[in-house]
């Protein structure tokens, strides 16, 4: 087979190819590696080292490498492993590691295999960091799903985790009740020191039901003043109500903004989920919504459940 020819018609060298190869792969982040089935005996190619941060030095032996991967990764990769060695199908996935010193990088593993005889004697493949890749997409997800102004979810991960967490059938549905809340007298903070003052009212707001509500429930804003939990604990009425009630007093504490003192309150409405889990989100917010108009119209700091009995009752 002849050499390949550069633009001016001359033939490249084998010792250039190899040169511009490795260019190349050096700037795709990419490296080789090969496993010999019977001893594990591994060899890599520089690449694989610098995604590692493996000394070069070092002796590569498997049980070391493997333990360098995240759990749920080598988990992975382990399955994929064997479904190739099995099948002699090409395997490709993204996998999250350790490096040797301890940084988190996502790398994209190939694995494919070569047999004689009829069965497997070696697999290869590649490994490619994708990193920078992972972290961009990560970017942009938490951009889709976060409210810019105060950090928390937003409605459209509202949406989508209350129907996740209401037919988790594995856990029997673990949501206790759909939490509706409206600040009281937002609006005249809001036009009295303008929108600097009013949103980071709402910051503090955030913070305070985030801390709050850390391990119980997921908060999110549904735009404006109003925000929104879905409630995993407790799960008893009465004891759903009591910690709403001291919600509204926790809310109801003063804040300060440039050497300014603010006073606001909250309004609450919460539907009960009830059992089965089988309502609709729809069904639920309007008992919500239904619950916050009751405790709104009975005056400032008030906290109103919906319940299975069909009626709004205030705590």
């Amino acid at each position: 087979m002849r050499d390949e020819a550069d633009p001016a018609g001359a033939p490249l060298r084998a010792e250039v190819r190899v040169r511009l190869y490795d260019q190349a792969l050096d700037l795709a982040r990419i490296g080789a590696w090969e496993c010999e089935l019977e001893t594990e005996r591994l060899t890599w190619t520089p690449g694989v080292y610098d995604l590692f941060g493996y000394p070069m030095g070092n002796p590569l032996r498997r049980a070391s490498i493997v333990d360098l991967y995240v759990d749920e990764s080598r988990r992975n990769m382990e399955l994929a492993r064997a479904e190739v060695i099995r099948s002699g199908r090409a395997v490709t996935l993204d996998t999250e590691i350790r490096t040797w010193r301890g940084e988190r990088r996502w790398m994209r593993l190939s694995i494919n295999t070569v047999g004689e005889g009829g069965r497997p004697v070696r697999i290869f493949g590649s490994k490619q960091d994708i990193t920078s890749d992972r972290q961009a997409m990560e970017s942009l997800r938490r951009q889709a799903e976060t409210d810019p102004l105060t950090g928390l979810a937003n409605r459209s991960v509202f949406q989508a985790r209350y129907r996740e967490v209401v037919g988790d059938s594995l856990n029997h549905g673990f949501a206790s009740a759909l939490v509706l809340i409206d600040l009281d007298r937002f609006k005249d903070l809001n036009d009295t020191f303008g929108h600097p003052a009013g949103d980071a009212c709402l910051c503090e707001v955030a913070r305070r039901l985030r801390r709050a509500f850390d391990n119980a429930g997921l908060v999110v804003r549904l735009g404006g003043d109003e925000f929104a939990i879905i409630l995993r604990a407790p799960t008893n009425p009465a004891r759903i109500a009591h910690v709403l009630q001291q919600t509204v007093v926790m809310l109801s504490q003063p804040l300060f903004w440039n050497g300014l003192r603010f006073e606001v309150g909250a309004s609450i409405g919460a539907a009960l989920v009830g059992r089965p889990h089988r309502r609709r989100i729809t069904e639920l917010f309007a008992e919500a919504d239904i619950a916050l108009y009751d405790a709104k119209a009975a005056g400032r700091n008030k906290v109103h459940l919906f319940g299975d009995e069909g009626h709004s009752r205030a705590a």
